[in-house]
C-alpha cells in the first residue's frame, strides 16, 4: 500500500438546499490557510485534451465563466480512468439509488473515462447514499460534494471527491442531483443559469439531461492549466 502525506485539506460543498418550490443548489466554502503551513506549490500547467473530450468542437456556448478555480488551479483529472466507488443505502430493495448512480456515471463516461470500482476499494469519486453534512451552519439537505487535496509518495499533488446524495427522494431527483453532483466532482465547479443544464443552480421539477452545454463547459474547464497531478518542488535544507 502506498504511503500518502496529508499536507491539507480544503473542502468545498456544493449542495441542494430545498426550501418551497424550488431548491437552490449554494456553494458553501471553507478555505485551508496555506500562508500558515508554509507549503511551495508546483507549477500550473495544462494537459493534452481527454480523446472524448477533443472531438468535441472548440467553439459553441458554454458557463464556463461560472466555473470557479481554487488554490490548486481547476479541478480537473490528470489520470484516467477516473475512478468511481458507489455505497448505495443498505435498504434499497429496488435498487433504485444504486440504479441512479451506475446511470449518472455512465452519462458522464460518454465525455470522460470512468470507471466504477468496488467500494471497498479507493476510488478518485465516491458516491455515497447519506444524508449531507451541516456546513457554515446550514444544513444541505439533499446532496453535497467535497473534495480534499493530498500529496501521493511520489509528492504529486492530488485530490479527491466526495459526494453525498440523500436516498429519500423520487428517483428522478435521486438522479437529477447524483448527474448535477458528479458534474461538480469531474470539474465543473459552479453552476449553470439556464434550467435546462445539469448543472443548474436550482432543482427543476423534471431534471434535465446532460446538455452541450454542459459538456462544453467541461471542455473549456479541461483545456485550463492546474497545479493538481505535478510534483511539489524538492525540500531544500536551511543553512
Amino acid at each position: 500500500m502506498k504511503r500518502r502525506w496529508w499536507v491539507w485539506v480544503c473542502v468545498v460543498a456544493l449542495g441542494l438546499i430545498l426550501g418551497g418550490a424550488q431548491g437552490k443548489w449554494e456553494s458553501l466554502a471553507i478555505t485551508a490557510d496555506f500562508t500558515r503551513q508554509n507549503i511551495q506549490l508546483p507549477p500550473a500547467v495544462r494537459y493534452p485534451l481527454p480523446p472524448s473530450l477533443a472531438q468535441i468542437p472548440a467553439k459553441g456556448p458554454d458557463y464556463f465563466d461560472e466555473v470557479q478555480p481554487v488554490e490548486v488551479g481547476y479541478l480537473l483529472w490528470t489520470e484516467f480512468p477516473i475512478t468511481v466507488a458507489i455505497e448505495p443505502p443498505p435498504w434499497d430493495p429496488n435498487h433504485v439509488w444504486q440504479t441512479a448512480a451506475e446511470q449518472a456515471v455512465r452519462e458522464w463516461a460518454a465525455y470522460l473515462p470512468l470507471e466504477i470500482v468496488d467500494s471497498s476499494l479507493p476510488a478518485n469519486i465516491r458516491l455515497l447514499s447519506q444524508r449531507p453534512t451541516e456546513q457554515n451552519n446550514r444544513r444541505a439537505r439533499f446532496a453535497e460534494t467535497s473534495y480534499d487535496l493530498f500529496v501521493d509518495d511520489q509528492r504529486v499533488l492530488r485530490h479527491r471527491c466526495r459526494v453525498v446524495v440523500r436516498p429519500s427522494q423520487a428517483p428522478k431527483f435521486v438522479l437529477g442531483a447524483l448527474r448535477h453532483e458528479l458534474g461538480h466532482a469531474l470539474g465543473i465547479w459552479g453552476h449553470s443559469p439556464l434550467p435546462t443544464d445539469a448543472l443548474y443552480f436550482a432543482q427543476v421539477a423534471d431534471p434535465p439531461p446532460i446538455s452541450q452545454r454542459d459538456v462544453n463547459t467541461l471542455r473549456r474547464v479541461y483545456e485550463q492549466p492546474t497545479r493538481l497531478g505535478q510534483r511539489l518542488p524538492e525540500l531544500r535544507p536551511h543553512g
